[in-house]
């Protein structure tokens, strides 16, 4: 029998070969890099939705007319909706609340601060919150939207208030909580970018840009917009190929870690992978499946005159999400090789995750990592937690729960990915908070300390640095409201016992980092320590 690390290295030679006739940048380092556990091999629902929150605890949910699902609700308690297309008194639940550090979950009820917002049929205008407790329910406000939202994007503003972009068939976006002014504003590139039959242009990339006003990326081109006066400040130009990287296509995107905090102008760069070609949607519900774009497009979006720069994936992937991780790197992760987004549209599953370092030269930035081995399609979900591992769940391309007799069965497990800098062989180099636990109250433009234990003979000071990420809302290939901000360090003190003093200055508005929780992390030469709750305001 020949041995399986054997057939992985012709696999992984044959893909160099293959990548080396490649166009663009094609420089690939097969790390094999990553590890990989099974955390629950069911948790009853498909995790098509997933959020971290401030206790360490993952909201998963899925759509509740798939039909009942493996986890019943406690006695007694039932949803009741007349309205509901496939069940309508309904004792099992559609949401868990995951208890990361416990490893155990339980069945939320649909009435218990999360805000998520829109859906399909008779949940479109639906605002639902959930605030984090241990016995805490949804609640849901019926006609929280103006417009009925389904496949819309949501991002948080420096003043609180949320805004949601596009959804089929609206050209438009509002704000929750509602204005006393009217609540539904025009938005006319969503309507330029839409393919008509096709779309493209769902679930929109949106990022708070530095200077406060938004990127959206929609289909194949992205505009600055300002959303305080409703006017298009920049139109980016068209990615090169014209391809479309928006739902159903399904690419996904990130904006960059910020950098440089305290100059006087800031780089933002935001980086879009992956998707289906033109003709992929319309060829896959004829049962031909083309292959997904390999491609990666960057731009610094707050240059005066920004070009998109390419550059090739060593693994084609649509349906595929990009995970920021604290020391900068970006993870590729889910998704499919051909096909696109949608019911059985689907093929050839991509099972490694690929590591992304945008701070390498360009053509050294690709590293494929351990695969996985239990596909994970459309309704796939991804999230960072606070150790530094990556949460991964869902997966169901059917229209109901469907186990047998088929390509791709439901997923109802959950697993983490754990980045290669958790290997122990790192562990002297890890960086150990040992205060503050928490910080509830940290303010803008102020300087902060946090002590550390690093075990390390020698620590290189130049090499620490205090990063903030913003845990986000992850579904269908986007995570919303994700950012990290780097924060370096101004001065980093040993003060005995291979403890260290690390100096680090917060953000100075809401433009660079909206008033909510983040996730703290030190950083030494690339690895991270376990994250620490803070809340800016």
């Amino acid at each position: 029998m020949v041995a399986p690390s054997f057939i992985f290295s012709i696999i992984l030679l044959l893909l160099q070969l293959l990548f080396a006739s490649l166009p663009h940048h094609r420089t690939f380092t097969f790390a094999a890099d990553g590890s990989w556990q099974l955390l629950q091999k069911s948790i009853g629902i498909s995790a098509m939705h997933m959020q971290l929150l401030r206790n360490d605890r993952v909201i998963m949910f899925d759509r509740t007319d798939f039909g009942p699902s493996n986890l019943s609700l406690p006695t007694g308690k039932c949803r009741n909706d007349p309205t509901d297309t496939v069940l309508q008194v309904d004792c099992t639940a559609h949401s868990v609340e995951y208890d990361v550090f416990a490893n155990k979950f339980r069945a939320i009820m649909p009435n218990g601060n999360l805000f998520q917002t829109g859906g399909f049929n008779d949940g479109e205008r639906r605002v639902r919150v959930f605030n984090p407790c241990r016995t805490c329910d949804w609640n849901e406000i019926p006609n929280g939207l103006t417009a009925k939202r389904w496949y819309a994007s949501n991002h948080i503003l420096p003043d609180g208030r949320q805004i949601i972009v596009g959804g089929r068939g609206q050209f438009n976006y509002e704000f929750i909580p509602k204005n006393i002014v009217a609540n539904k504003i025009n938005l006319p590139f969503l309507s330029e970018t839409n393919d008509k039959g096709i779309e493209n242009n769902l679930y929109p990339f949106v990022f708070l840009n530095v200077d406060g006003n938004l990127f959206i990326f929609a289909n194949n081109r992205a505009i600055l917009f300002d959303y305080v006066n409703n006017i298009v400040v920049k139109k980016y130009p068209m990615i090169p190929g014209g391809e479309p990287r928006s739902y159903p296509s399904t690419g996904s995107a990130v904006l960059l870690p910020l950098k440089n905090l305290k100059a006087a102008a800031i780089e933002a760069e935001v980086l879009v992978c992956g998707g289906a070609p033109k003709g992929s949607y319309l060829q896959s519900l004829k049962g031909t499946f083309m292959a997904a774009l390999n491609t990666c497009a960057r731009i610094k979006i707050t240059d005066p005159n920004p070009e998109w720069v390419m550059e090739t994936m060593p693994l084609a992937r649509v349906m595929g999400d990009m995970i920021l991780l604290p020391n900068g790197n970006v993870l590729l992760i889910n998704g499919a090789s051909f096909g696109t987004t949608g019911w059985e549209q689907g093929r050839d599953p991509v099972l490694s995750p690929v590591l992304y370092q945008p701070d390498n030269n360009i053509g050294s930035r690709f590293e494929v990592q351990n695969p996985t081995t239990i596909p994970r399609m459309y309704h796939s979900t991804a999230a960072l937690l606070r150790d530094g591992r990556v949460l991964v769940g869902g997966s169901n391309p059917h229209a109901f729960y469907n186990f047998t007799g088929i390509l791709f069965p439901t997923k109802l497990s959950l697993e983490a990915f754990s980045p290669a800098y958790l290997d122990a062989k790192f562990d002297k180099l890890r960086p150990t908070i040992i205060a503050p636990k928490s910080m509830s109250g940290i303010r803008y433009r102020k300087k902060y300390t946090i002590q550390v234990v690093i075990n390390s003979d020698k620590v290189d000071e130049s090499s620490v640095s205090v990063t903030m990420f913003a845990p986000a809302f992850n579904t269908h290939s986007f995570s919303m409201n994700q950012r990290l901000l780097v924060l370096g360090n101004e001065k980093v003190t040993a003060v005995g016992n291979s403890m260290y003093n690390v100096e680090a200055m917060t953000p100075k508005s809401g433009n660079l980092a909206p008033s909510k929780f983040y996730l703290l992390f030190v950083v030494h030469q690339g690895i991270p320590s376990k994250g620490i709750w803070v809340r800016l305001h």
